[in-house]
């Protein structure tokens, strides 16, 4: 028998089919919708005394992932986590998004309904609801998504409110997502999708409740996601704000390499010397400082409310790393105590 090809029809059907819920099992949130999938556009209702958030990410083959190596799930859950990641940055609740997808015609079967797979799951677990979008055909997968958040007036995080003398802080481990990418490089074979050692990149967790704590306390002077690398953010977060940083390397989340590719089968597994324990500290350092694809949070707090900000929220580590400077530089202390001038050298696409 000929193979049935899909249609354009086909593919919004099966996006409709996986997002439908009834109307009673429907979270409130889902209710602003009062018109989603199936008309030409949706209609939102913001909630009153509220400010709508915008925001939109591109997630391409080549680029962002690969065919051959990263499971269809993970492209769903992520292309939808990136952009909720920079509602979450501005302390808002994410309530809708629409999806753009491009696609070559072998990948609308098996590959399509595993990509859809993950981005329900992720839709859910963000509390994200499908308002619509765009499919189409094209030889290499291109995928676009746009969420609308809320956030209660005035109590939007922005980058350009730090002030010098305010604390720099961060959530999680820096540099994790950008040494899974490359434990993912360097296995052959199909990838484990439930390989713990994969999962932070594979699955970012957006940091919508910690930065919503911290809009609600007021206790963040300003703060951004972590999506291209410390050293290009922060600088991005000051250069709003017409202000420096000064960072201090010894505090920095770092990541266990030795413990890591033990764990992955991807290094040596006897004893180092000191010189190993060199390469690998410094190898840690530089993921930290401009590995990409973290998602975590970047902010500040002034010193006044620095006592407010917890070790631990909801399991993650917050940890201070320097302070902000009147000064427009951005310098790096490191063992020897002498301040060095950090430079952007993070996730650039046009580098």
């Amino acid at each position: 028998m000929p193979r049935r090809q899909s249609s354009e029809n086909s593919l919004v059907a099966k996006i409709q089919s996986k997002f439908s819920e009834s109307k009673r099992r429907a979270k409130p949130s889902s209710r602003q919708l009062s018109i989603a999938i199936g008309d030409d556009a949706a209609l939102f209702r913001p909630m009153r005394g509220h400010e709508t958030i915008l925001t939109c990410d591109w997630s391409l083959e080549g680029m962002h992932f690969l065919r051959g190596k990263h499971p269809a799930d993970s492209v769903g859950w992520k292309c939808l986590a990136r952009a909720v990641s920079d509602i979450a940055a501005m302390g808002g609740m994410p309530r809708c998004f629409l999806l753009s997808l491009a696609l070559p015609t072998e990948l609308t079967g098996k590959w399509f309904g595993e990509f859809l797979d993950g981005l329900h799951r992720a839709a859910k677990a963000f509390d994200c609801h499908l308002a619509g979008g765009d499919t189409t055909r094209r030889d290499e997968i291109l995928i676009n998504v746009t969420v609308v958040g809320e956030i209660e007036r005035g109590q939007a995080l922005r980058r350009d409110t730090a002030k010098a003398g305010d604390i720099l802080f961060v959530s999680g481990r820096l540099g994790e997502a950008e040494h899974e990418l490359q434990i993912l490089r360097s296995q052959r074979g199909k990838i484990n999708r439930r390989d713990p050692d994969l999962r932070k990149h594979l699955y970012p967790e957006p940091r919508l409740a910690l930065a919503q704590w911290l809009a609600e306390k007021q206790l963040a002077s300003a703060a951004m996601d972590l999506s291209d690398g410390l050293s290009t953010d922060v600088a991005r977060l000051c250069a709003a704000s017409r202000v420096g940083a000064r960072i201090d390397a010894g505090k920095l989340p770092v990541v266990s390499l030795q413990q890591r590719e033990k764990s992955s089968r991807c290094g040596p597994h006897g004893p180092r010397n000191s010189a190993a324990h060199a390469v690998e500290t410094d190898g840690a350092l530089q993921l930290a400082l401009h590995g990409g694809d973290d998602y975590e949070l970047l902010f500040t707090v002034p010193p006044q409310k620095a006592g407010g900000i917890p070790p631990i929220f909801a399991g993650v580590p917050l940890l201070s790393i320097g302070e902000i400077t009147k000064s427009r530089k951005i310098l790096l202390v490191g063992e020897s105590r002498v301040p060095t001038e950090l430079c952007p050298a993070g996730w650039d696409p046009f580098r």
